[in-house]
Formats: structure tokens, C-alpha cells, sequence
């Protein structure tokens, strides 16, 4: 026999012209709108999640309410996607509530169970679309569905639970409860994916960081020698100058002054050209620092991001081991009423043994008497 909530959803559901046609739980997830990046906890726990067709619009939706509030209704449109990140958690874009969901399963088959009904459903959505414009150009008349129709049909929590024969037949195939996932254990996977990564990349700057770091000294130390030996040119072409002065003075010397004249401005010449690459190795050097300072800023901005994820892991590890010992400890007190009620039981079996002796005793009287 149905319980009697189910036959009330049954009942209210056979009127309306919208149907659950699969169901499973999972704990819906928002992503921030802020931010763009965090997921947002809509359920404080594993909620029913459907599927709904509406047979009079040809169109599928997908609703879950937490007690009374709807925190799902996202209608199936053709270009949709449902994409799995992980094991047990996917996620969709929904242009129109200009949001992103995502849904934590307990175990990876409910998760696929789900994207298989997401495309199954999408390709319906696409064909009724097909069809709809086929029809439109054959009657030659506009389209007239209310931009609001999608929150026509009245939604109660009993009719996104449906019945025990509309549910899927993966929540039927276990009576048994099975423990779901907590709130923080996709964040805390997802922290811990973000800080392998940002330890990897801080890794990488301080190695690029620490040869930056011996290159800038070595270019410094190179920039002061360069500066010495600039000067050291610099008063060589000033003696020489003299030097070809005093040889052009002394007219019995004039062509050994011509040709050491001539060797000496080809020096000269050497020299410039050289203190001209020096300067251009400084300058590439000026720009080696300045990339050398903004990886240092790039290392410090994600030194920072680490150890905020390092902050976030040990807030979602405490709250994790939280939850861990308020298991054991429930775990514990069911135990022990089961042992309580088992020597109740016992004690309950002797009292019946003795009042049956009592009454085979007090039958055998009646019978001798």
C-alpha cells in the first residue's frame, strides 16, 4: 500500500498537465554571483530533484523545492549542456535564471543516470522545437507563448516528490538509507585541486624567481665592470687625443704620426662601437630586472591566494571531522538502544515463558478440581 502522502501527491498530480517523469536527491549547489567561481549551497541537505514534462507546451523542466521554496526551475532548452566535473558532482548554464547550477550526487551511477535523462530529454526539447517552427511556417502564425508560462503549473513539495511508480527505478532498487555526502565535500575536493595547483605554480616562479635572482646579480656586477672599463676607454681616447696632438706637432715624424693617427681613430672607432653595445646590454639588462621585479609581485599575489586556500582546507577539514564524530557518536546511541531493546526482549520472552507455565499450571488445577 502506497503511503498516504504519495496517494495525496497522486491524486493532485493526475489533474495537472505537468508530470514528474524522473526523480532522484542530490544536494543542490548555486555558483556565486559575485565572484563567478564559488558554488553556493542552496540545500542544507540531499533534496528531490525531477524532471517535469508539460504535455500542453511540449516542454521539460527541472525542479527541486526545499520545503516550500523553489530553488530549481530551469526549463530544458536545445543548446543547454550538462557537464560532469567530477565523480559525483555536475553542473548546467541557464541563460534564462542567468545562473549555473550544480547537483552532488551520492555515488557516480546517480550522477550519469542524470546526464543521460539531461540529454535524453534535451534532444525532446529540440525536436518539439523542430516541430513548433514546422508549424509556424505552415500556419503562417506567430507564436504567442507567455514569457511567464514557465511558472503556470502550481507546484507543491508533494508533487515534485511524486509517487512510488513515477520515481526513477535507480531509488527504488535500495529500501535501505544510505548515508549522503556532506555540504563541504565538494568544496573541500575543489580546494584541494586549487591548492595543488597554486603549489605546482608557486614551485615554478620560485625556480624561475631564484635564476632571475642570480642573473640580476651577475648583470650588476657585469654593469660595474662595464662602467670601469667605459672609463678606462674613455681616458685612453683622451691620452690618445693628446698623444695624436703632440705627434702632428712634430713635423719630422709626420708620416709615422699620419699612420699612427690613422690606427689610433680606428681604435677610437672600435671603442665606441663597443661602449655603444654596452649600453645596449644595459638596457636589456634594466628590462631583466623589471621582469625579474613583476614575477616577484605575481610570486607574493600567489603566495597570498595559497595560504587563503590553506585557511579554507582547515576550516572545511575541522567542519569535515565535525560531522565525522557527529556520525560516531549517532552511530553509538543507535547501537546501544538496539542492545537495550534486545534485553528487553529477552527479559520480555522469559515473562511470557512464565506466565504460559502460570497458565498450563492453573489449567491442570481446573482439571483436578
Amino acid at each position: 500500500m502506497l503511503p498516504k502522502a504519495h496517494l495525496t501527491s497522486h491524486s493532485r498530480m493526475s489533474g495537472s498537465r505537468e508530470q514528474p517523469i524522473f526523480s532522484t536527491r542530490a544536494h543542490v549547489f548555486q555558483i556565486d554571483p559575485n565572484t563567478k567561481k564559488n558554488w553556493v549551497p542552496t540545500s542544507k541537505h540531499a533534496v528531490t530533484v525531477s524532471y517535469f514534462y508539460d504535455s500542453t507546451r511540449n516542454v521539460y523542466r527541472i525542479i527541486s523545492l526545499d520545503g516550500s521554496k523553489a530553488i530549481i526551475n530551469s526549463t530544458i532548452t536545445p543548446n543547454m549542456t550538462f557537464t560532469k566535473t567530477s565523480q559525483k558532482f555536475g553542473q548546467w548554464a541557464d541563460s534564462r535564471a542567468n545562473t549555473v547550477y550544480g547537483l552532488g550526487f551520492s555515488s557516480e551511477h546517480h550522477l550519469s543516470k542524470f546526464a543521460e535523462k539531461f540529454q535524453e530529454f534535451k534532444e525532446a526539447a529540440r525536436l518539439a522545437k523542430e516541430k513548433s517552427q514546422e508549424k509556424m511556417e505552415l500556419t503562417s502564425t506567430p507564436s504567442q507563448e507567455s514569457a511567464g508560462g514557465d511558472l503556470q503549473s502550481p507546484l507543491t513539495p508533494e508533487s515534485i516528490n511524486g509517487t512510488d511508480d513515477e520515481r526513477a527505478p535507480d531509488m527504488t532498487q535500495n529500501s535501505e538509507p544510505r548515508p549522503e555526502p556532506t555540504q563541504n565535500a565538494l568544496p573541500f575536493s575543489h580546494s584541494s585541486a586549487i591548492s595543488k595547483h597554486w603549489e605546482a605554480e608557486l614551485a615554478t616562479l620560485k625556480g624561475n624567481n631564484a635564476k632571475l635572482t642570480a642573473a640580476l646579480l651577475e648583470s650588476t656586477a657585469n654593469v660595474k665592470q662595464w662602467k670601469q672599463q667605459l672609463a678606462a676607454y674613455q681616458e685612453e681616447a683622451e691620452r690618445l687625443h693628446k698623444r695624436v696632438t703632440e705627434l702632428e706637432c712634430v713635423s719630422s715624424q709626420a708620416n709615422a704620426v699620419h699612420t699612427h693617427k690613422t690606427e689610433l681613430n680606428q681604435t677610437i672607432q672600435e671603442l665606441e662601437e663597443t661602449l655603444k653595445v654596452k649600453e645596449e646590454e644595459i638596457e636589456r639588462l634594466k628590462q631583466e630586472i623589471d621582469n625579474a621585479r613583476e614575477l616577484q609581485e605575481q610570486r607574493d599575489s600567489l603566495t597570498q591566494k595559497l595560504q587563503e586556500v590553506e585557511i579554507r582546507n582547515k576550516d572545511l577539514e575541522g567542519q569535515l571531522s565535525d560531522l565525522e564524530q557527529r556520525l560516531e557518536k549517532s552511530q553509538n546511541e543507535q547501537e546501544a538502544f538496539r542492545n537495550n531493546l534486545k534485553t528487553l526482549l529477552e527479559i520480555l520472552d522469559g515473562k511470557i515463558f512464565e506466565l504460559t507455565e502460570l497458565r498450563d499450571n492453573l489449567a491442570k488445577l481446573l482439571e483436578r478440581s
